[in-house]
């Protein structure tokens, strides 16, 4: 088997933060987010190649990091887009992939700024068993929530009825984009491209793909989190940490109260402050403020601030002049 990891957005909702970085490289606890579907892919005998797709971009950016990573199997697929306005879709980009990079073997694919509480074998095996098309699955809860999902409707795990991004949801299961496609499916992608159907989301493919043939659902329980938003980013970190805060041995934390789910990263200088729900990468300086659900970039200085939701960008200065 073959495995694609999606990375090739721009994560423009959360600039500045991602502004010269990919979401998915974003830390979460001894990692970052992509590398927890990096491990399991690594693991799984099954498949022995991963494509990360990504833009020209950031292309360098998962070079760079896979050369100094202990992973294997993933190789970097570009893209032919260095900016958002570029963008062929993901279904274009993983039809493009297909014939780059010559794949002919079942295919695995899962967006790399997912953080699921599953191993990506569980769902390897329930495809093998069924021999179909199939994805993941996640009560969201919400159906204001599920209105930005593909919305999954099942009969025992077989899918009955999937509607991408409905205004109305029936339910609140939705898609979590980890799909596996049997080989003989591979070419449906551009069938349906050459159709002129949507592009874009994938979940538009798998409605029409549902509508010609069986495709069933891997559903669980747990967590996920689609990075997307600053609020899912803590929210994954906060899930990951469980309560428990994180400070790199490298930081320097003096006279300083550090709540729960709080990451602080290497070199990061905390001093007579408070930090709640919050994380502050490296050699950032935090002095004399109070931070809750905020992300601090590096090399980023606050300074007599009290900060609720915010989210700093890189190399910033910001200071109260009176303190």
């Amino acid at each position: 088997m073959k495995a694609v990891v999606l990375a090739g957005g721009y994560a423009t909702r959360l600039w500045p933060i991602t502004r010269n970085r990919p979401k998915m490289l974003l830390p979460v606890g001894d990692g970052t987010v992509i590398d927890e579907i990096f491990g399991d892919l690594e693991a799984d005998d099954r498949i022995d190649e991963v494509f990360v797709s990504t833009n020209e971009r950031f292309a360098g950016e998962f070079e760079d990091y896979l050369a100094d990573a202990e992973f294997e199997k993933p190789t970097v697929s570009v893209e032919d887009t260095s900016a958002e306005s570029e963008k062929f879709g993901v279904v274009g980009a993983l039809a493009q992939l297909i014939d780059r990079e010559n794949v002919d073997d079942d295919l695995v694919v899962v967006a790399g700024d997912n953080l699921i509480s599953f191993d990506v074998a569980e769902f390897v095996d329930f495809f093998a068993e069924k021999g179909t098309p199939a994805l993941a699955a996640y009560d969201v809860g919400s159906r204001e929530r599920a209105k930005s999902y593909g919305l999954v409707e099942l009969d025992g795990d077989r899918v009955v009825d999937f509607q991408e991004k409905p205004e109305d949801p029936k339910s609140t299961l939705v898609s979590i984009a980890c799909y596996a496609f049997p080989q003989e499916t591979l070419p449906d992608f551009e069938e349906y491209l050459s159709d002129g159907n949507n592009p874009d989301e994938p979940g538009w493919f798998i409605q029409w793909l549902q509508s010609r043939q069986p495709v069933h659902a891997f559903t669980f329980e747990e967590a996920w989190f689609d990075i997307g938003t600053p609020e899912s980013y803590l929210d994954a970190v906060s899930w990951y940490l469980d309560g428990e805060s994180v400070v790199h041995p490298d930081a320097t934390v003096e006279n300083s109260e550090i709540g729960d789910d709080v990451y602080v990263l290497a070199g990061a200088e905390i001093v007579d402050s408070s930090l709640d729900s919050s994380v502050v990468f490296g050699n950032a300086t935090v002095r004399d403020a109070d931070v809750r659900r905020s992300i601090i970039d590096e090399e980023t200085v606050v300074d007599g601030l009290d900060l609720s939701g915010a989210l700093i960008g890189a190399h910033s200065r910001l200071t109260n002049e009176e303190s």
